[in-house]
Formats: structure tokens, C-alpha cells, sequence
């Protein structure tokens, strides 16, 4: 601890010194520093984790002058939180990313870890989540063109990286995009052609020997090449999408279908898989509509199938580590900051149907530029793919929701949400209710009350216990532009009787925000744009230090 300690004050003792040398030679120097620690402490009715102290450490540095840029990122797990298990077995200091590049007008390589993303990231995505653990970025080289406007392309080769190591695999690609609407002249419209093509190489001796190992028991090893080989399993794995995009006065249009070929699935088969994506959205002044449907099989493309985390029956790349993937398959829900509303988010099957639609609202008033009202409805549902009993698809998700904000002067908003899910055996009703005070300009009060009404208390959700009703409470007194405190809490009324609390104080000074607190957390999925991670239940302080310059 006193190690750490030490540690941690050398590292913001160098940032600070960096951030008052912004300039270098010709150049600017920028960075960033995050950390989060916890000490685990004893709970009665929650397991404590065998090591008692965690602690995760980010320190990115970069460097531009004129047309060149570099940069580096070093991580510290020492060791890492719970739930970031896949990222670091104990203690562990490495270099995560780094990277040179030179860009002009028209011409971009850069040489190193490359984050990109081709479309929608369905068929390809290198980015870094840390609330997720995931840091898939891809060592090697990444080289751009733009044909003025009319033309843009590029293409990558290198290894992606897993979790902390790189994997055996080897990832290639290249995106073209074409402007068609500036070919023709038309500037009242965008309108863009894409597609995609990406390769991932395995050799196929690591499919023998991994098919041997889950396997053997059953079928022997003396013919697994021939067994692969009957199933069609090549070293070579392709994908290829097709993409368009129009706009025009407020209408957006956006459609992109993706090819895969055969690949490992949850179930240890070598099948082929595909996605289609369609949205249309509108938007006019104070009003819009968005509608989003997606329709995936088998699309999840792992970095490496034949890592350890396959064997233990956690098969699902969507549902569990999403480290272990190179394209970007999120769900496609409302995503909330609440906590009743956020307790069981949907996660992505490897085969479903489905979509949302999202609209706003907003009334402001010609007189009183603090009195406005915001009104905002989704809908989501997801269905199974193929068609089970009777003909009918399975409902996976379904979420019905709608809130209103209400800004009433400069003192009074208020924000009132409900929210229906459902999963098709088990129903959640939530309704959230959410008051803001400001006493000045730098003094605010803020209340939150929160009620999940449950339809079942005996079937599970998403592999947990809906656990019955709940009710939450929060309250946050903020002094800006310095200090914010809040305490909140969570109870099951319905079987456990738990309470889950939490309460914390924060500073924020310039481009530093520190943040100690201390609460018990419930197992459950952290969520960040759609894609999930799980987290066992604890209790401990926690502090977290994030810092730029």
C-alpha cells in the first residue's frame, strides 16, 4: 500500500511537471493520467476478494509538431480491479500502446498500435474502453489516401493486441469510400458508396490443437486435420461489407450488410455468419426520430478462438470478454444512467433480430429562456432469429420508455421517466422521479427516488435473480466548480432484503478530478456504449484520479 502510495504521488508529481512543459522544442506535449483503487473491506453478506487491494493505471503521453506525431500509453495493474480478471494475473507494468505518424492533406501512415474503426465497427473495430477492460488496438501499420473529396481509402496489416499480450492471430483490411455527391456536384446532399474487406490469419496448427483439447475425449486425435478440414476450416478468415449513406435537408439514410465466413460459434461450430443494418432518422428544428434495425448471425469475430477462456464454457465472445473481439457489435437499446433502470441491461445474442426507435421533443419558451420542456420516447425490442415452437421467434428484450424533462425557472427542473422491460418471462415496470435545485450559480441540490415494480420473483434474468422489487434514492450536493458529494442507495424489497450504498466526495481543480468513496456494489453488467462487461460484488474505497494536460 505505502509502495502504491508512493507510486502514485511520483506519477502525478511527473504529470504536473510535464503539464508546466507543454512545449517542447517545436512541438506540444498533452497527456493524460487516469487511476482507480480499491481497498476491498469485509462484508458479512458479501465475499471478499482474495487479493484485498486492486488498483488500475493509465499514463498516456503525446507529442505533435507540425505534420509528425507520436505517442505512448503505459499501464499499471497492481493487481487489477475485480472483474478486469482477463486483463492481468497479479501484478503487472507494460507498455499498451505507441505509435508515429505523419499526416498531410491528403496522405496519413501511421506505424504502430492503430485504433480505427471501418463503418459501423461491425466488421472491424480497434478501440480502447477502460470501464470495459478492452484495449484491442492493432500493432502494426496503417496507411491513408484521400483522392481530394471524392475519394478516400486505406488499409492496415498487423497483430491485435489481447488484453495485455498480442495474440498468435494476424489482422489485414482496407476501406474505400467514394463520395458521389461531390463527384456530382451536388452540395445539398451527401451521399457516400463504402465497403470494407478485412482478414484474419490463424495457423491452422493451433485449430488442430486446440480442437484436440475439447475434443479428445470423445473422438480421439489422430484425424483432427481431416475433421477440420471436413468442416471447412481454412487458416483465412474473410469478411467483406457494403455500406451507403444519404443526407439530405434533415433526412439521414444508412445501410451496411456484412459477409463473414466460417468461424468458431458459442456451440464450437464452423459456421458463416452475416449482419444487415438499417437506420432512418429526421430531424426538424426541436423534433426527431430515429429508427434502427439490425438483424446479426454469427458475427462476433474473435481475435483469437483458441484462447483458455473458450474451455471454461465461456463460450459467448458478445456476452463475456469483449477484449477477445476485433469488430464492434453493441446493443442497440436505450443505454441509462439510472440505477433501477440500468439493473439488467439487454446483452447481444449471437443470433438476433430487432431494433429501436428513438424521439425527442423539445417546447422552449419565446419569453423565459430558462423555462423549456423535453420530451423523449423509445422503443426497443430483440427477437430470436430463427423461429422456435409454434412458428413464433423468441422475444429476447422489449423496452418501452418515456420521460420529460421540465426546466420550470432558474432554480427547478425536474425529470420524470418510465420505463417497461421485458424479456418474455419476467417484467420490470421502473419509474424514476429526479429534482435539481440550484440555490446559486455554484450551489446545486439534486434528489433522485427510483422504483422497480418486478412481474416475476422466481425467474432469472440474464443469468441473475430479478431478486423482486427494488427501491433506489440519491442525493448530490454540488459547490462547482470544485467540489461535488452524494450518497445514494439500493434496496431489494422483493427476496435478498440487501442494501446496496454508496457515498463519495470529488474535487475537480483545473484538469484534475480526484474522487474517494466507499459503498457496497452488486454483481451485475457494467455497460459503455452498448457492449458489456460483468462485475462480482464488492465492498471497499475506492479512489480515482483522472488528470490531463
Amino acid at each position: 500500500m505505502k509502495r502504491l502510495t508512493l507510486l502514485l504521488v511520483g506519477v502525478v508529481a511527473l504529470t504536473a511537471q510535464v503539464s508546466a512543459q507543454k512545449v517542447l522544442g517545436n512541438g506540444q506535449v498533452s497527456g493524460s493520467l487516469e487511476t482507480s483503487s480499491t481497498l476491498y473491506t469485509p462484508d458479512k453478506k458479501i465475499e471478499r476478494p482474495d487479493d484485498h487491494f486492486g488498483s488500475n493505471n493509465y499514463l498516456k503521453v503525446d507529442y505533435a509538431n507540425g505534420r509528425f506525431s507520436a505517442g505512448i500509453q503505459v499501464n499499471a495493474f497492481l493487481p487489477a480491479l475485480v472483474g478486469y480478471d482477463a486483463l492481468a494475473d497479479g501484478k503487472k507494468f507494460y507498455l499498451a500502446s505507441k505509435y508515429i505518424q505523419w499526416r498531410d492533406k491528403n496522405f496519413d501512415i501511421l506505424v504502430g498500435d492503430i485504433f480505427d474503426q471501418y463503418g459501423n465497427g461491425l466488421i472491424f473495430r480497434a478501440f480502447e474502453d477502460r470501464q470495459l477492460g478492452i484495449n484491442n488496438s492493432l500493432e502494426g501499420v496503417r496507411v491513408g489516401y484521400n483522392f481530394g473529396r471524392y475519394v478516400a481509402i486505406k488499409g492496415m496489416y498487423g497483430r491485435p493486441r489481447l488484453y495485455t499480450e498480442y495474440s498468435k492471430s494476424w489482422v489485414r483490411g482496407a476501406d474505400l469510400s467514394v463520395s458521389l455527391a461531390d463527384i456530382m456536384k451536388a452540395s445539398a446532399i451527401t451521399f457516400n458508396i463504402e465497403g470494407s474487406y478485412v482478414n484474419r490469419y490463424q495457423s491452422l496448427s493451433q485449430a488442430t490443437e486446440y480442437w484436440n483439447r475439447i475434443h479428445s475425449s470423445t473422438m480421439g486425435t489422430d484425424h483432427e486435420m481431416t475433421r477440420l478440414q471436413y468442416y471447412g476450416v481454412s487458416p483465412n478468415l474473410n469478411l467483406y461489407s457494403g455500406r451507403v449513406n444519404f443526407g439530405w435537408n434533415g433526412l439521414t439514410v444508412r445501410g451496411e450488410y456484412v459477409g463473414k465466413g466460417k468461424d468458431i460459434d458459442i456451440d464450437n461450430k464452423y459456421e458463416k455468419g452475416w449482419a444487415a443494418l438499417g437506420e432512418v432518422g429526421y430531424s426538424y428544428k426541436t423534433f426527431s426520430v430515429m429508427g434502427t434495425f439490425r438483424a446479426i448471425n454469427n458475427i462476433s469475430t474473435m481475435i483469437d478462438v483458441f484462447v483458455p477462456e473458450l474451455e471454461n464454457g465461456n463460450q459467448n465472445p458478445i456476452n463475456t470478454s469483449g477484449g477477445n473481439t476485433i469488430n464492434y457489435v453493441p446493443a442497440l437499446t436505450r443505454q441509462y444512467t439510472y440505477m433501477l433502470a440500468n439493473l439488467n441491461p439487454y446483452q447481444v445474442k449471437p443470433a438476433e433480430m430487432g431494433g429501436q426507435i428513438d424521439l425527442c421533443y423539445s417546447y422552449r419558451s419565446k419569453t423565459n429562456r430558462y423555462r423549456y420542456w423535453n420530451f423523449h420516447a423509445n422503443f426497443s425490442t430483440f427477437y430470436s432469429l430463427d423461429k422456435i415452437a409454434e412458428g413464433n421467434r423468441m422475444l429476447y428484450w422489449r423496452d418501452i420508455n418515456v420521460d420529460v424533462e421540465r426546466q420550470w425557472n432558474k432554480k427547478w427542473k425536474t425529470l420524470i421517466l418510465y420505463s417497461f422491460q421485458d424479456n418474455d418471462d419476467h417484467q420490470a415496470h421502473i419509474f424514476v422521479g429526479d429534482v435539481t435545485h440550484k440555490f446559486n450559480r455554484k450551489m446545486s441540490l439534486r434528489f433522485e427516488v427510483q422504483y422497480l415494480l418486478s412481474g416475476d420473483d422466481s425467474n432469472e434474468w440474464d443469468g441473475m435473480h430479478s431478486e423482486g422489487d427494488w427501491v433506489a434514492g440519491l442525493v448530490e450536493f454540488n459547490l462547482a466548480p470544485h467540489w461535488s458529494f452524494y450518497v445514494q442507495d439500493m434496496y431489494n424489497i422483493g427476496q435478498s432484503k440487501m442494501h446496496y450504498y454508496n457515498g463519495g466526495v470529488s474535487y475537480t481543480y483545473n484538469r484534475t478530478r480526484v474522487q474517494l468513496s466507499y459503498g457496497r456494489n452488486r454483481a451485475g453488467y457494467i455497460c459503455s456504449g452498448g457492449v458489456c462487461r460483468y462485475s462480482p460484488a464488492y465492498t471497499g474505497v475506492n479512489l480515482m484520479l483522472t488528470s490531463s494536460f
